[in-house]
C-alpha cells in the first residue's frame, strides 16, 4: 500500500515525492507517461556529447530564498544571467527593450532621462488595460509594439495580442537603463550538472518508487494507495466533462553545428521573420566546453503536448468549472501548471508544491487524536500557574 500515488515526475510531483518520503516517511509511487523524469525540464547529452534541453531552454531564476535553498540540497549551481537579443529591422538588439535597444534601432544617442521621454512621447492613452496589446501600447506606443510584440505574440499564441489577457506581455519589462538581463531576480543560476541530475537526487530515496512509460489509468485499479497528487491537465482528469481547456504546444527542431559558437546571445528572438519564434544555443546556458554547438528552434503550434495555458477570460471561466470539481474531489490534490491552468515559472511550481506539502502535514496533524491533558502534569501546569515550592 502506497500512501501517495503521484502522477507526473516534473517539478511539482518530484518535490512533493521528496518531501513526503524524507520528512513524513510516506511510501510514494510516482508515475509518468514519458520515458524520463524531470518533466519539461529534462536535459540529456546528445549524440555529440552536448548537454541539451529536450523541451526548449529552461532558465532558473527566483526571488524566493526558500525555494533556492531547498533546491540547493540537490544540486550545485552555475551562476548565470540570461540575455536575449531580438532580430528587428535587420539588427540584433537587446530584449527586453532598454536604452541600448532604442539607440541602436533608431540611430540615436539618448540618455536614461531622454529615453523615458521618448517612451512617453510614443505611448498611447489606454483608459483601461485589459489585453496584452493595451499593456505594450500604453507603455511604448504602437510602433515598438508592432516591431517587437505583435507578430511574436501571434506566432506564440496563435492569437492577436488584443485577444489575450494583459498578463502575457506584462511579464516583459521596459527599461530606461542599459540593463540587458532578461530577468532581475535575486537568484539566477543553472544546475551545475543539469536538471535531470538534480531530479535524480530529488527522487533518490527508498520510500520513492518511479514508474516511467506508465499511464496512471493503467495501474490505478491494481496498485493500492491512500491519496493521489495529480500534476497533469485538470480537464483530462475529469474526462473533459466541460470541454477541452486550450493549450499551446511547441515543436522543437534540434541541430548540431560544427562550430564552437553560432549565436551572438544565448537566445535570439525572431518577432517578425521565420516560422520559429526563437533559437537557443545550449552551451551558452550550461557553460559546457565543446568544439561543436547545439541549437534548438521553437515552432509554436496548436496541437501536441500541452505547454502553455492560453490566458483568455473564457478559458479562465472554463477552468473555474474544473477547479470546482477538483476542490470537491476527496483525497486528490491538484498541483502544477497543467493541473491549475496557470502559467507558472519553475520556481513558482516548486513553491506551490512546498505549500501543498505543508497543508498535507497540517491536515495529518489535525486528524491525529489529541492526548488528554493530565491535571497533575508538571509540563501542563507550569504553563498555566506559577509554581510555588513552599506549597509543594
Amino acid at each position: 500500500m502506497f500512501d501517495y500515488l503521484i502522477v507526473g515526475a516534473g517539478f511539482a510531483g518530484s518535490v512533493l515525492a521528496e518531501r513526503l518520503a524524507t520528512r513524513s516517511n510516506k511510501k510514494v509511487l510516482i508515475v509518468d507517461k514519458r520515458s524520463h523524469i524531470a518533466g519539461n525540464a529534462y536535459d540529456h547529452y546528445n549524440e555529440d556529447g552536448i548537454l541539451v534541453h529536450k523541451y526548449g531552454p529552461h532558465i532558473f531564476h527566483t526571488n524566493s530564498k526558500d525555494v533556492f535553498e531547498y533546491l540547493s540540497n540537490f544540486t550545485e549551481w552555475r551562476p548565470y544571467e540570461h540575455r536575449v537579443l531580438a532580430s528587428v529591422d535587420g539588427q540584433l538588439v537587446p530584449m527586453p527593450i532598454n536604452l541600448d535597444t532604442i539607440n541602436k534601432l533608431y540611430g540615436l544617442s539618448l540618455n536614461s532621462f531622454e529615453v523615458e521621454q521618448f517612451f512617453e512621447s510614443q505611448a498611447e492613452e489606454v483608459p483601461v488595460i485589459r489585453t496584452s496589446e493595451d499593456v505594450v501600447v500604453s507603455k511604448v506606443g504602437r510602433q515598438l509594439y508592432e516591431k517587437f510584440f505583435k507578430n511574436y505574440t501571434r506566432k506564440q499564441w496563435g492569437l492577436d495580442p488584443s485577444e489575450l489577457d494583459k498578463s502575457v506581455t506584462s511579464r516583459v519589462p521596459t527599461r530606461t537603463n542599459r540593463d540587458d538581463r532578461y530577468f532581475t531576480d535575486t537568484y539566477q543560476a543553472m544546475p551545475l550538472h543539469g536538471y535531470t541530475r538534480m531530479f535524480e537526487r530529488l527522487l533518490d530515496h527508498p520510500n520513492i518508487k518511479v514508474m516511467l512509460n506508465t499511464d496512471y489509468h493503467d495501474i490505478i485499479d491494481f496498485i493500492p494507495f491512500k491519496e493521489m497528487i495529480f500534476t497533469g491537465p485538470v480537464d483530462e482528469y475529469f474526462d473533459f466533462k466541460y470541454g477541452k481547456l486550450p493549450y499551446r504546444s511547441l515543436e522543437f527542431k534540434h541541430e548540431t553545428l560544427n562550430v564552437e559558437q553560432h549565436l551572438a546571445a544565448p537566445v535570439v528572438n525572431f518577432p517578425n521573420d521565420n516560422l520559429y519564434t526563437r533559437i537557443t544555443e545550449f552551451k551558452a546556458l550550461t557553460g559546457q566546453k565543446h568544439p561543436k554547438t547545439a541549437l534548438v528552434y521553437e515552432y509554436p503550434k496548436a496541437e501536441g503536448d500541452p505547454y502553455y495555458p492560453v490566458p483568455r477570460l473564457e478559458n479562465a471561466e472554463l477552468y473555474n468549472q474544473y477547479k470546482k470539481l477538483a476542490d470537491e474531489t476527496p483525497n486528490v490534490h491538484f498541483v502544477g501548471r497543467l493541473a491549475t491552468y496557470k502559467y507558472y515559472n519553475m520556481d513558482q511550481v516548486v513553491a506551490q508544491a512546498l505549500t501543498l506539502y505543508k497543508k498535507l502535514t497540517e491536515k495529518e496533524e489535525s486528524l491525529k487524536p489529541k492526548k488528554p491533558a493530565i491535571v497533575g502534569s508538571t509540563s501542563i501546569m507550569d504553563k498555566l500557574v506559577p509554581r510555588d515550592p513552599a506549597k509543594e
